[in-house]
């Protein structure tokens, strides 16, 4: 990973990545459940505020995760697998497919009344989503480690 665009652009791309996997995690075991404590009543105006807001925590580094994802196809790190960067994206494709047919539905129906059914349809299919983003960010960790072991004399590794 000679050339200093490419290494920029696979930081963002591992930056963003570990922040997707720290955020589901939270997401998925904290925010989520704590939607049934909310209150019926309250929970419309709840959940309306909760999706504005979260945009704009979710949204940018989504959109850096999945365009650097695209370009490192393209501009791919020599110590970087052809089929770990495909292997990253079509993951990728699984949290965006999910977000898009089963979470932004479930938001939608949640934005009107608290439906006990389905927000636990929410939480119980997120998981799909919390595989797939920490998948990805593993494979992209191992990717940085392969980086790091392709441009260092494996004794600097080792310890050796």
């Amino acid at each position: 990973m000679n050339d200093p665009i490419i290494r920029l652009l696979f930081l963002a791309h591992l930056g963003s990545s570990m922040y997707m996997v720290g955020l589901i995690w939270f997401v998925q075991v904290v925010h989520y459940p704590l939607f049934a404590s909310v209150g019926n009543l309250e929970f419309p105006y709840y959940e309306q505020r909760h999706t504005a807001l979260t945009t704009w925590v979710v949204a940018p580094p989504m959109l850096i995760e999945g365009a650097t994802a695209v370009l490192l196809i393209w501009f791919r790190p020599t110590s970087v697998a052809q089929w770990s960067l495909w292997a990253g994206l079509a993951l990728l494709g699984v949290s965006w497919l999910s977000t898009a047919v089963i979470q932004v539905p479930c938001h939608e129906i949640l934005s009107k009344a608290f439906d006990p059914v389905v927000h636990q349809r929410l939480v119980s299919t997120n998981w799909l989503r919390t595989a797939a983003w920490s998948l990805h960010g593993g494979l992209v960790l191992w990717m940085a480690w392969s980086s790091l072991r392709g441009g260092l004399p494996a004794t600097s590794i080792l310890g050796e």
